[in-house]
């Protein structure tokens, strides 16, 4: 009987009491924000220190990403945003609504991870409509991965608070 304790322990949806949770948040906005439309930022990093070595491969990542970026958005952009919507708002009403906690831990995490998407799409528009190069691509890219750190603290912050009053008052009981 102690193996179906451990395994029900390790499959818990009591999510905000289960470590695999906050594990799966730290890699998540550690991916998010190393991963700047699409390229890596160590890539930038070292872009930023030696231009004249890495400049090129980074434009050329960029520009890769950035097409397809914008090429997926502009082809079926439209049913992607309704189908997230429909996801975000499910979560959002079977957590907050029915008390399911598991929804309430997908949300938490959904939701700030889609304007991370839509802060990436943003820039990939902004790096194609001024067709960036050098020192103003590099901007833009910090920039974005700046925002997306600041979304990511937040939202960290949010889902700690959330997930000590989900603790607490689950304990109270």
């Amino acid at each position: 009987m102690e193996l179906f304790q451990l395994i029900d322990e390790m499959i818990d949806l009591r999510s905000f009491s289960n470590l695999w949770f906050w594990i799966m948040l730290a890699v998540a906005w550690s991916s998010a924000s190393h991963w700047i439309v699409g390229v890596p930022n160590d890539m930038t990093a070292r872009a930023r220190k030696q231009p004249d070595l890495y400049m090129a491969e980074l434009e050329t990542l960029v520009r890769i990403h950035m097409r397809r970026r914008l090429y997926i958005m502009r082809t079926s952009g439209m049913w992607i945003v309704g189908f997230g919507c429909f996801l975000l708002s499910g979560l959002a009403v079977l957590g907050f609504w029915f008390a399911v906690e598991f929804a309430q831990a997908v949300f938490v995490i959904a939701l700030p991870m889609s304007i991370v998407a839509l802060i990436n799409l943003k820039t990939a528009h902004h790096i194609e409509m001024t067709d960036a190069h050098g020192e103003p691509l590099l901007r833009a890219l910090g920039l974005c991965r700046f925002l997306v750190q600041v979304v990511g603290v937040i939202s960290i912050f949010v889902t700690a608070m959330w997930g000590m009053y989900q603790n607490l008052s689950i304990g109270a009981l």
